[in-house]
Formats: structure tokens, sequence, C-alpha cells
């Protein structure tokens, strides 16, 4: 079994638990997260399951949405409502005030790893020293909020404020909580966290693990498998004929002229100089049946366009519901 399933990790259980229970349904060890939720978190989480782990370095760069809710005029040790309150302070600040505070994160920023994080120092992760009541000085990390909008606030119990973030990879959303708190002179934390989308993973597609228990059942469990280009999507797509599906399968670098295009048939590819043909570009090659072969490199050598592998999957077509040529 190779592909990706699309999981809906609901509240209280750690990404690993998740993991833990689609090798139970697979029978496969060989499977991996694409990027850690929270125990309190829920949303997608994608698992990447038997060749199709291999894919989990690139699915790890993909940008995240996130739907979060902040709690105004707390804060925790955790930046998060499970953590120990640190201080309290009655939230006095208008609407406008907190929509402005929130769009002002918009573009890149620093952001410093919260303690309570799987962020390694010298070989030790950041919440294995906070369990030992041990705090140290972290470093700045870069992060870009593309988006940060505000969707409502309820003022019935406290200050809370629901709001949408686009980000790129590395974000700490209960972090970027605490921060608008400060911004506002109050202080905050964030008091729910729903992952929307991953990369090209959506919530709308996701699947709970009690759905895949009872297709796997039915025996039906392959159903919810998604084809590892998914991953890839949106990059030029190439073919392979049978006799260069075999000679780049064995490591060498294939003409890109004899590589074509799904929806070109035999067209005469030998002067092609598209967009995306330059070096360093990335493409999807499929083989001659269609299979998903792996993910492509083009190169000029001088002589010409050249395709290599970047990454070989070879996963055969049928075995997942869908790919994306």
């Amino acid at each position: 079994m190779d592909g990706i399933i699309n999981v809906l990790k609901p509240p209280g259980m750690t990404s690993f638990d998740v993991v833990a229970v689609l090798r139970g349904l697979t029978g496969v060890r060989r499977i991996g997260h694409a990027g850690t939720l929270d125990p309190m978190a829920a949303g997608v989480l994608p698992v990447c399951i038997g060749r199709a782990a291999k894919a989990i370095e690139f699915l790890m760069e993909k940008d995240k949405r996130y739907r979060a809710e902040l709690t105004l005029g707390i804060t925790t040790d955790t930046q998060d409502t499970t953590g120990t309150i640190t201080s309290s302070k009655k939230p006095e600040v208008s609407d406008q005030q907190i929509a402005d505070a929130v769009s002002a994160f918009e573009g890149k920023y620093l952001q410093v790893p919260p303690m309570h994080s799987a962020v390694r120092v010298d070989g030790k992760r950041l919440y294995e020293l906070a369990r030992e009541g041990v705090e140290i000085e972290r470093q700045q990390r870069e992060v870009e909020i593309f988006s940060a909008k505000l969707l409502s606030i309820d003022r019935s119990e406290g200050v809370r404020a629901l709001i949408d973030i686009h980000c790129s990879k590395g974000t700490y959303i209960r972090t970027l909580c605490s921060d608008i708190g400060d911004r506002l002179g109050c202080g905050g934390c964030m008091s729910f966290l729903l992952r929307m989308a991953a990369g090209p993973f959506e919530i709308s597609d996701s699947i709970t693990l009690e759905e895949l228990s009872a297709l796997r059942e039915k025996g039906g469990l392959h159903n919810a498998l998604i084809g590892v280009d998914r991953v890839f999507a949106g990059l030029e797509a190439y073919r392979l004929d049978e006799a260069s599906e075999k000679r780049f399968g064995n490591g060498m670098q294939i003409p890109l002229s004899r590589a074509l295009l799904p929806d070109t048939g035999n067209e005469d590819r030998s002067g092609l100089k598209s967009s995306v043909s330059q070096d360093g570009s990335l493409v999807r090659v499929y083989g001659s049946n269609g299979d998903f072969i792996a993910l492509g490199m083009v190169f000029d050598d001088a002589k010409g366009y050249y395709l290599k592998v970047r990454k070989f999957f070879k996963i055969p077509v049928g075995n997942e519901r869908g790919h994306n040529k």
C-alpha cells in the first residue's frame, strides 16, 4: 500500500498517535506524517504510507492554512489554554484595534519558537527542557504570514477573536496569538486551532479515523489513498516511452526531447525551450502506462535540455484514488 491519506486529526491525540493508528489499520510500518499538530489542535494531517513516505520532505515545505481562536487578556507558559496562566488582564480594546493588530502581522516577521515545541537545540527538543523547568534563549526564525484575517469577535465571556491565517512552514500559531496579544498590550493565548489545509490537502477532502476504520472493515481502505503526485500538483508533467522509462529508472539522464507532455501525443519536442525548461526546474515524470515514476529535474549541459531523477517513486496507477496528470 503506497499513497497519502488526508487524515482529519481529532483534538486530544498527538500526531504520532494518528500514525500509530494508521500502522494498525494498514499493517504498513513505513508511515510518517507531514507536519506536527499539537494534541489540542484538529484538522488536516497528511499521512504518507509506503513509498509515498519519500514525499514527506517536500510536503513539509508547503504553506499551511489555519483557523484559530485568540483569547485576549490571558497569557500562559505554553501560549495556549493547555498551559498554566502566567498573567491575566482585562482587555480594553476595540474591534478595530483587534483587526488592525491581526493584519499587522501580514508579511515576513521574526518569530521566537515557544519552549513547548519540537524545535531542537543542541540535540534536545525544547519541550523536553520545558518539562525539566529549564527555559533557554531561542533564536528568532523568519516566517511569513501570507494573510491574516479577523473573522469575528465574541465578548460574551472575555474577548475571543476568531482568525484565519495563511502562513509559511514553521509558523507557530500560538506564538502568533501571543504576539498579537502583546501588540495590543493585554496579552493573549490560543484557545482553539484547526488546520484547514497543508499544501494541496484541504479539510474538505479529509477523512476521520472512524471512517478509515469502517473502510478497513469493508476491505476498501485503498479508496482513501491519494496519489503521491498530488504533492507536486502545479509542476509541469512529462511522460516517457517504455525505453526511456527503463533508462530513467536505472538512473540515466534522458534528453528532454524524448519526454512528452501527457497531452502532446507524439509531437516532436526536439526544439523545446519552454518556460519550465530551465536549469533546475522540477517536473512530474510519468511512465508509459501512466505510473507516477518520479520527481524529475530539468538541466542544461550546453548540449541541450536533459531530465534526471530528483526523487524516485514508481507507484502504480490504481493504487490510489486520484492523481494529477
